[in-house]
């Protein structure tokens, strides 16, 4: 500890240098620190003097790590993530609650995790739940929540990542639409195929389930965040693009049901991801263990009561 003190002319030092290299520029580290970019260019250069070598390459859009740099930046990070466990892990004592914080989708947690929040509190009832929400495609680093759902290949060298399930998609629908659809075949009313688009996506996805010009002549709606995708196709608006790990719940309640007989698997697979950073804890594990097991209820059941779908192959883990 003493060489550790000697080695940096203040504790500033850290937190600036950390909050640069995490930020990219000194201006966004400047504004997360509250002091000004000619500040957080002091410290820096007083830490690099003191270091006797260069931490950052200094460019006309911001600033990126040399390799002494990023030694050090791994290092830090690694020992601010315990300082925040244990800081955490004292006050959950005192409170008598664990916390658990899940980087998600809004549409996840909306139409996946809501549903079964009361079944989640019955097996974990000194858990509080924290989310970070994404509304766009899910991407990020994890450093800053226990979980983080991702689609990734799998385990890294600064990540360890649990298999849920492959991204499949399959095309959905209410029950009501659908027998309203039904109807309008036979004749009985005359009604426009609506098909209900994430933004982000491809916008005519018809083509990949529906075969011919089935397609053709349809309304659409389009929306920038899925959960409302979901909900307009829960609301009997038209069909929908349903990625299974969102939507498997409905399907097994019937609240949403398949709009054909065809899926798409995309080769992508989904995993629950936590930073290798962050120390092990049970009640992560176990929370992580417990929604892996709902869902591949979810997709079992599912499967059992669609079988043309042909989920069980669909779903089944690499390799398997």
């Amino acid at each position: 500890m003493r060489r550790l003190r000697s080695a940096l002319p203040s504790m500033n030092g850290f937190f600036t240098f950390e909050a640069a290299a995490r930020c990219g520029t000194f201006a966004r580290a400047a504004a997360e620190l509250n002091v000004t970019p000619a500040a957080v260019s002091r410290m820096i250069g007083r830490l690099e003097d003191h270091l006797g070598t260069s931490l950052f390459e200094r460019l006309p859009g911001g600033v990126t790590l040399t390799e002494a740099g990023r030694l050090l930046f791994e290092a830090i990070s690694r020992g601010f993530s315990g300082i925040e466990h244990a800081l955490r892990e004292i006050e959950d004592r005192k409170t008598g609650l664990e916390t658990v914080t899940l980087s998600v989708s809004t549409a996840f947690t909306t139409h996946w995790m809501m549903p079964r929040m009361a079944e989640l509190k019955r097996e974990y009832p000194t858990v509080e739940l924290r989310f970070q929400l994404i509304t766009s495609a899910l991407s990020g680093p994890v450093d800053d929540v226990d979980l983080g759902m991702r689609f990734v290949d799998g385990p890294d060298d600064h990540h360890v990542a649990t298999f849920v399930m492959p991204e499949i998609l399959v095309p959905i629908c209410s029950p009501g639409y659908r027998d309203g659809q039904r109807r309008s075949l036979t004749g009985a009313r005359e009604e426009v195929e609506t098909l209900i688009n994430l933004s982000e996506a491809q916008p005519d996805w018809s083509h990949l389930f529906f075969p011919g010009d089935a397609g053709a002549g349809t309304g659409s709606m389009i929306f920038s965040d899925y959960a409302i995708v979901v909900q307009a196709a829960l609301l009997g608006q038209g069909v929908a693009l349903g990625w299974l790990n969102v939507v498997a719940h409905w399907l097994r309640t019937g609240a949403l049901v398949p709009a054909g007989s065809q899926l798409m698997t995309t080769g992508r697979l989904c995993h629950l991801v936590r930073s290798r950073d962050k120390p092990r804890r049970a009640v992560v594990d176990g929370v992580r263990d417990w929604m892996i097991e709902r869902m591949r209820e979810d997709v079992a059941e599912v499967a059992a009561r669609y079988p043309d779908l042909g989920l069980d192959r669909a779903a089944a883990a690499p390799n398997a």
